[in-house]
């Protein structure tokens, strides 16, 4: 097992990947179903390929409720794109990037409800604080932001980041225990089924320009379905939930970059004052915890899953490492 701090690098790594995401998924010119139904689809078989030559190594096995659970998982992921999509369209790719990190409260929220892990009171002084920056982000100040509906944006933002946070946290159970891209083929098994059933449902598939869409959806399932999602789903089982969705910030520093490099996007000056409080809110919610090493041995909450991988990854920060 790598250290924790092996295991924030890599999450940093696969985070730095997938901030291309938004943009290149503009740059596709397809349909949200379509876009989400590319960006899986065309990665499963690279994942299936990697997870077979994974099996031949040896090692655990997915058991029968991890292999469903990550399935399940993708189906929220599959969800997830759809809605992050309309996003985009509303507000732009690095708005609306910026917009869905309110997933570091959800997924702290979750963590505490679901699987016993207390959060700080950072995260009661954060929320409000990013709530700020989402009305800023939204134009609710008054004045005139960029995209064509940037409250609709900030709208199916928030919808993105629930979405979001159920696939975190579901994702982290199912690699518990489990071979990483086996885990991963699982869920974008999962997240391809449910693309295809939500675009039949809303009769969304719309491919743009077979070239260069075609390309696009290639580059977008290689560069986040595979490499991205890969190095962040080693590291999930290795580090804690609010530690995880912090370190994903990199992504919207990323996709701003992009979006105003590559797209020409312009927020105005009262959007980034709200990026900034946002990402402000991020750091206040993980102050709590940052700096803060747990002890070998340390129990909060008895007998939940949270528990033993937070447990193993302090062992592991006070382990030597062959």
């Amino acid at each position: 097992m790598g250290s924790p701090r092996w295991a924030v690098g890599t999450a940093v790594a696969g985070a730095a990947c997938i901030s291309s995401s938004a943009v290149v998924m503009q740059l596709a010119g397809s349909s949200p179903s379509m876009t989400a139904l590319g960006r899986c689809g065309l990665a499963l078989p690279v994942l299936a390929l990697l997870a077979w030559a994974e099996r031949r190594r040896g090692g655990p096995r997915m058991t029968s409720r991890n292999r469903w659970l990550a399935r399940l998982a993708g189906v929220f992921l599959a969800a997830d794109l759809i809605v992050w999509s309309h996003s985009i369209a509303d507000i732009g790719a690095g708005l609306g990037t910026v917009v869905t990190n309110l997933q570091v409260v959800i997924v702290a929220l979750l963590a505490w409800l679901v699987l016993g892990e207390r959060p700080r009171r950072s995260l009661l002084v954060a929320l409000p604080v990013m709530l700020g920056g989402l009305a800023l982000v939204g134009g609710l100040a008054g004045t005139g932001g960029y995209g064509a509906h940037p409250g609709l944006g900030v709208a199916f933002g928030v919808g993105v980041a629930a979405l979001y946070s159920v696939y975190i946290l579901m994702l982290r159970q199912a690699a518990v225990g489990s071979p990483v891209v086996a885990t991963l083929t699982q869920a974008t098994l999962g997240a391809t089924a449910g693309s295809l059933a939500l675009g039949l449902l809303l009769r969304d598939f719309r491919l743009g320009p077979a070239w260069p869409a075609l390309g696009w959806l290639v580059l977008l399932a290689l560069t986040s379905q595979v490499i991205g999602w890969l190095l962040i789903t080693v590291s999930l089982p290795r580090l804690p939930a609010w530690l995880v969705s912090a370190l994903l910030l990199v992504q919207p520093a990323g996709s701003l970059t992009l979006g105003a490099l590559v797209l020409r996007e312009r927020p105005s000056a009262v959007q980034l004052a709200g990026v900034a409080v946002m990402l402000g809110g991020v750091l206040i919610a993980a102050s709590g915890r940052l700096g803060r090493p747990g002890r070998p041995g340390r129990r909060t909450v008895a007998g939940t899953p949270a528990e033993a991988v937070a447990g193993a990854a302090d062992a592991a920060e006070h382990a030597t490492v062959e």
